[in-house]
């Protein structure tokens, strides 16, 4: 029996040229950047992971898919074996990306071209491993925090500079009492604040922090624990002096003395109420061996909402956190809170026991 002649019903393509492969390689980088971008990643984020992706194009000296795990051995155990850990992770996650990029829109295409099959070179024998734990933040008892804030709040009636010493002491006490971030609370804007929202007021935080480089994440911050007292009080009685247009469009809620070209106040810098927030604590709080800073701030009012009985979803929506896990490593239980919560249990369970027995 004779065998039939099988015809190959694929298209023949004639073998792919250095300018073919030049081209597809521009179109699939520029590919990956739209496609990012249609993800809502911020513009710096996408900037960053090209930035890593030709680096290591360049130490390669050939298209990225044709990087093998072997490739990547060398790569990230000689080139960068000295470099920093987050540059290291940085470069390894923008490669695995890119290479997920490859496999879901372009891998028939390469293959097509070139006949390799696209993988990705990065894998759990060679994959950089994570950041290490980090510091445990324990943040200042709420006596401690008590007594900065009294004599802060003492030392505005002597200072030499009452507006910049009281928009400081405002900014720190927003940090204290709903969780904002130092930079949340300078891009403020004095709308931002909406009195007739909620029960206490409410911040609109237009340019918090995003998750994994998304951009910014907007969020409403109930104004708890009299942050609506502070901020009317600023608002009334300091406000006016930095000499600035409540009704300018875009007028910061915390000014800077500094001017802008027009005449109007400058929006005050992170640095500043970074620096009044040190020299505030070695004032008043001498006895806390550690720098107070903004986000020991944060931590400080995420442990306290949770002491007094807040949920941790609801800690999660007053600090902007996307994951409640990171919500849950800001949370610091102090003095005898294990302690008790342990003899409670045993009080339960002691009480559904004498019940059983009845």
């Amino acid at each position: 029996m004779a065998l039939a002649a099988v015809r190959d019903l694929r298209v023949a393509r004639a073998p792919a040229t250095p300018d073919d492969l030049d081209a597809l390689e521009t179109d699939v980088l520029a590919g990956f950047v739209l496609a990012r971008a249609a993800a809502g990643l911020s513009d710096g984020t996408i900037s960053s992971d090209v930035m890593h992706l030709e680096q290591a194009r360049t130490w390669f000296g050939r298209p990225l898919w044709d990087m093998e795990p072997a490739d990547a051995d060398a790569y990230f155990g000689k080139v960068l074996r000295d470099t920093a850990r987050g540059t290291r992770l940085s470069r390894a996650q923008a490669i695995r990306t890119f290479f997920l990029f490859l496999e879901l829109r372009h891998k028939v295409e390469i293959h097509q071209m070139t006949g390799r099959v696209v993988e990705c070179p990065i894998d759990e024998m060679n994959r950089p491993r994570g950041h290490q734990q980090a510091k445990i933040r324990i943040p200042p008892t709420a006596d401690q925090v008590g007594r900065l804030f009294a004599g802060w709040r003492e030392e505005l009636a002597t200072c030499r500079k009452f507006a910049p010493a009281a928009r400081n002491y405002t900014a720190c006490r927003l940090m204290a009492d709903v969780g904002l971030r130092v930079n949340e609370a300078c891009k403020l804007d004095l709308p931002d604040i909406k009195w007739e929202l909620g029960r206490f007021g409410k911040l609109h935080v237009r340019l918090g922090k995003g998750a994994r480089g998304s951009g910014p994440r907007e969020r409403m911050v109930p104004l708890i624990n009299n942050a609506g007292g502070t901020l009317r009080w600023f608002v009334e009685d300091v406000w006016g002096q930095f000499g600035d247009d409540h009704t300018r469009p875009g007028v910061p809620l915390l000014l800077s003395e500094r001017k802008n070209v027009d005449g109007s106040a400058a929006r005050v810098g992170d640095e500043t109420i970074r620096a009044a927030l040190a020299r505030a604590a070695v004032a008043h709080l001498p006895d806390w061996p550690d720098i107070v800073t903004p986000h020991v701030l944060r931590h400080f009012c995420a442990s306290q909402l949770y002491a007094s009985g807040m949920d941790l979803v609801a800690i999660q929506e007053v600090l902007g956190h996307a994951w409640i896990a990171t919500t849950m490593r800001y949370v610091h239980v102090t003095g005898t809170h294990i302690e008790d919560a342990w003899i409670a249990g045993q009080q339960r369970a002691a009480t559904r026991l004498e019940g059983l027995r009845r």
